[in-house]
């Protein structure tokens, strides 16, 4: 069998679902090359028979069948992507029947639900969730976090804006951040600023090495970037955790997703969007 596959991401809507769920799927497949193409908002029988006949274009030139993840609500434009040519994983079709079965209800087959703005008081938490992280990001408004739901501090490059950005972005959680500086360090507790917050601290780790290898990328050949900076500031950041009491994670081989996952589970939020 070829050892290469491209795969299909297709949807009436964003195709986010259907990326999201044929991603975890795939991954689970080691030594095969997938190609992934996502082809959002099909949804209209002259767009789906497009989609189709570039599936069996693709079929035809690879000589082996695409992968086919969808999502369709319509059921006369999945009939159209479920061709002989393709190997078609329909997760509505999976799931919507058996579902209704259960529950004894027909779904109302309305297009783009689950990432819409319908609920509009989710979406503005939503927005509202990213607009903090971005405007409390690397100690800005430090006297400005008794709205954090938490306060993720570690040294510089370690993880902090993103995951709080994905903390704001997926669950809702206002997240703001705080660098710890070789100021911060030699010196008995906390930082000043932080001690008000010391409940909703929560600091991230990185390897020394590692966290060279990053900030070599921004500042090449500097003190900043050397190993042994790094292996300070780190061993000192570790040392200020433990002594505080902090909670706190290493990010050397942990995703985004991972991270922000495990800190809501350990911190003991509760999302606020879906």
């Amino acid at each position: 069998m070829p050892n290469h596959r491209t795969v299909f991401f297709i949807s009436d809507r964003t195709g986010i679902t259907a990326e999201m769920l044929g991603h975890s799927l795939i991954t689970q497949f080691e030594g095969i090359d997938f190609k992934r193409v996502t082809l959002p908002f099909v949804d209209t029988a002259d767009k789906a028979h497009q989609v189709a006949d570039r599936i069996r274009h693709t079929a035809a030139s690879e000589g082996v069948r695409p992968l086919v993840f969808s999502t369709f609500v319509k059921t006369e434009i999945r009939d159209i992507i479920h061709i002989p040519e393709a190997h078609v994983v329909d997760f509505f079709e999976a799931f919507i029947e058996p579902l209704e079965n259960e529950l004894q209800q027909e779904s109302s087959h309305t297009v783009g639900k689950s990432h819409s703005i319908e609920n509009f008081h989710e979406y503005n938490t939503r927005i509202e969730a990213v607009n903090y992280a971005m405007a409390h990001d690397d100690g800005i408004k430090p006297a400005d976090m008794d709205s954090a739901d938490i306060v993720l501090v570690g040294v510089s490059r370690s993880g902090k804006t993103p995951t709080c950005l994905y903390l704001a972005l997926q669950y809702g959680i206002k997240a703001a951040n705080y660098p710890l500086t070789p100021d911060d360090f030699g010196q008995p507790g906390l930082p000043r600023a932080l001690l008000p917050f010391k409940h909703k601290l929560f600091g991230l780790t990185i390897s020394p090495d590692r966290l060279a290898q990053i900030r070599s990328e921004r500042k090449p050949d500097s003190r900043y970037a050397s190993v042994d900076n790094c292996r300070f500031e780190v061993a000192e950041a570790e040392a200020l955790y433990r002594n505080a009491g902090i909670p706190h994670l290493n990010t050397t081989s942990k995703s985004i997703e991972e991270l922000a996952s495990t800190i809501l589970h350990k911190a003991n939020l509760s999302r606020k969007i879906y």
